[in-house]
């Protein structure tokens, strides 16, 4: 194919994404796909100036406007933004802006750049008028009646002169909500959502307004224009500014934006987005950066489709197309069944993905994912990939739809599922795959914390016979282990030592190895805390422990009948039998109940604590750490780099932050400090 020829394939082919992007809500390639069709002509009308028309889809802004709402002409143009890939183009721009404004220490204003709808809400003499989707730039969507139905929007501003202000933004959904909202699809056996932005999108462009109230949208501000009017608006000289006028009359602004100057702030601004991507509350897919002086932004003026002050840093994409090969069952420690996908190779997020996550049989039927696709696959941050769904194009054959197997490929017992749940479980348990996971939990880092006891070896110590359960752990012996291939004495001696040194591993951990289901740490901790040894704990009836803060009555059915299982109390002896403890050493007598039932949650980084020990002071003064934030919760402890998401929460909650130099104090009074 001739260039011209490329020029015009490319042209097509982005005019038709670009379509179900902006248009219909919903993309069938990945935005790294169609950003890279994007560039590709790019370059070629860079090098062949001759095959640039003003027809190709490199000057457009946004796509076509839908028919189903009625046309809005933008009073001032909503252009796009160009993008940038890393950071020596990065440093093209800048050295451009420096260039255009005369001087090389520029003040940035760095935002994260959401992955939403972009809107603009009209206000004349302070009133919420009209609100227009971006459409192609100059003409909109009115989508009024649908914003006012969204908390979010405020319907008056405090403004004390006359004229109309439009304030642009992003319409987007949290990813908490979105959580949620695929749950509530799950739970009703409906078709989950793809992603944020498509959601956000489609929600407000329902016909119905009620439709759009019933979804958890928001808007966030981070432009405003004043058409007409307002002087005391149109004097304002720094972004910086109309930001904080923004959050004074009650917009949402990023509390993430960064004011920096000069290029190192801005890079180390910059990386810092991309290294705290996924603590923030909201899914971003770049940076936003703006050179913050109103005047030199004049001065460097726009283009036809963007400003030249402003310019958008994407991150590496979490979303790569690939084809799937096979669906493959993996048996867990509790028998469960998971369905995953192997895949072509493909790097995702900067590692390589050859195997992605399905959850479960209902996942696959609802994403309708089968051998043969090419499929979107999706790694936020430390995630285990997972497959968002197939990539279709009209009139594709494909294969029958997959079939989850009624038999265990390890162990060929029935699979079963219990009750309602959407889980599928191996019903034998003597199963191998299970057994292979429990020793492997057992051994891990939060549990007994067996150096040198990892997946391979566990393998290799069941398929030569030299144990069969945890149990049989405690009677390995250096001469056994040393004639194994890969180990020698040194090896042996060094793991039998560890396995040993785990004899001394507090009752809570031992909990926690044991992989009694539905206790976690902090059920564990508790339980060991109020019992102190396995003893007590074996004897207790349910509502003994039932009746523990954070162990509710489903907790204490499943410790009450894992205690009372033979197989169990068997294994159990065992343990006791080779000298593990079986104990919680006890709170010493001088350590004051000052947080007796109270919940405090630890976020981030913590002088003089990790996070095990900040939460083992929490519970040794009588309350509770658990891992996230409800209406429930006394405090929230925000240390070095800590979850957004917690943090906004909190916000949103009005529960008490309490900053982590403050913790000390916090433990030895139970009181919010002052």
């Amino acid at each position: 194919m001739d260039v011209r020829d490329r020029a015009a394939a490319l042209r097509r082919e982005i005019a038709e994404h670009a379509h179900h992007y902006f248009v219909n809500d919903a993309p069938v390639i990945p935005d790294a796909d169609y950003d890279a069709l994007v560039k590709e002509l790019q370059r070629l009308e860079a090098d062949h100036p001759e095959l640039l028309d003003a027809d190709s889809p490199t000057l457009a802004v946004g796509a076509d406007v839908s028919t189903l709402f009625a046309p809005v002409t933008h009073a001032v143009p909503m252009l796009s933004l160009d993008n940038v890939f890393d950071e020596a183009e990065l440093r093209e721009w800048v050295e451009r802006v420096q260039k255009g404004v005369g001087h090389q220490e520029v003040a940035y204003s760095v935002e994260p750049k959401i992955d939403g709808l972009a809107l603009t809400v009209t206000y004349v003499n302070g009133e919420f008028v009209q609100a227009a989707t971006r459409g192609d730039g100059r003409t909109g969507e009115d989508v009024t009646a649908n914003v006012a139905t969204m908390a979010s929007v405020p319907r008056r501003l405090p403004l004390t002169s006359l004229g109309r202000v439009d304030v642009r933004g992003e319409v987007f959904i949290r990813s908490d909500d979105f959580a949620a909202l695929n749950q509530r699809q799950t739970a009703a056996g409906e078709k989950l959502f793809a992603n944020p932005r498509n959601t956000a999108a489609g929600s407000l462009r329902q016909k119905d307004p009620q439709a759009t109230a019933q979804r958890p949208l928001q808007f966030l501000a981070y432009q405003m224009v004043v058409v007409d009017g307002h002087e005391e608006l149109a004097s304002l000289t720094r972004h910086a500014d109309v930001l904080r006028y923004l959050n004074e009359w009650g917009f949402l602004t990023a509390p993430s934006t960064r004011l920096v100057v000069g290029e190192a702030e801005l890079y180390e601004a910059a990386q810092w987005f991309e290294a705290h991507r996924h603590d923030l509350p909201y899914e971003i897919d770049g940076v936003v950066i703006k050179v913050d002086d109103l005047l030199d932004r004049e001065r460097l003026g726009t283009t036809s489709r963007a400003p030249r002050w402003a310019i958008a840093r994407k991150l590496p994409p979490e979303e790569c197309t690939t084809k799937l090969l096979s669906i493959d069952v993996s048996i867990g420690r509790t028998g469960r069944a998971t369905p995953y996908a192997v895949l072509e190779p493909v790097v995702v997020a900067g590692s390589t993905v050859s195997l992605a996550t399905l959850h479960n049989e209902d996942q696959v039927r609802l994403k309708d994912v089968r051998p043969g696709d090419v499929v979107i696959v999706r790694k936020a941050g430390d995630v285990i990939p997972e497959i968002v769904g197939p990539v279709l194009t009209k009139g594709q054959r494909r294969r029958a739809p997959w079939e989850f197997p009624s038999h265990c490929p390890e162990c060929h017992g029935e699979f079963v599922r219990r009750g309602e749940e959407s889980d599928t479980y191996c019903s034998n348990p003597a199963c191998p795959a299970q057994t292979r996971a429990q020793i492997e939990h057992f051994a891990s880092r939060n549990a007994m914390d067996i150096e040198g006891l990892g997946e391979q070896r566990v393998v290799q110590l069941l398929s030569e016979g030299l144990i069969r359960d945890v149990a049989d752990l405690y009677d390995l012996r250096v001469e056994s282990l040393a004639q194994l291939e890969g180990m020698g004495e040194l090896s042996a001696t060094s793991l039998v030592r560890a396995i040993h040194a785990s004899c001394g591993q507090p009752l809570s951990r031992l909990l926690i190895g044991l992989g009694i289901r539905h206790v976690g740490p902090v059920a564990a901790r508790a339980l060991a805390h109020h019992f102190v040894t396995l003893e007590k704990l074996r004897h207790a009836s349910s509502d003994d422990v039932g009746s523990l803060p954070g162990v509710g009555p489903v907790i204490a059915a499943s410790v009450v009948t894992f205690m009372e299982d033979i197989d169990n109390r068997r294994l159990l002896d065992r343990l006791l039998a080779a000298g593990v403890v079986g104990a919680e050493p006890l709170v010493a007598n001088d350590t004051p109940a000052t947080l007796t039932g109270k919940a405090v949650v630890v976020t981030g980084t913590l002088d003089g604590y990790s996070r095990d020990e900040a939460e083992e002071a929490i519970v040794q003064r009588g309350g509770t750490s658990p891992g996230s934030v409800s209406k429930k919760t006394f405090c929230v402890v925000v240390g070095e780099s800590p979850g957004a998401s917690k943090v906004t929460k909190a916000t949103e909650l009005a529960i008490p932050i309490v900053p982590h130099e403050r913790f000390s104090e916090l433990l030895e009074t139970g009181e919010i400090p002052t």
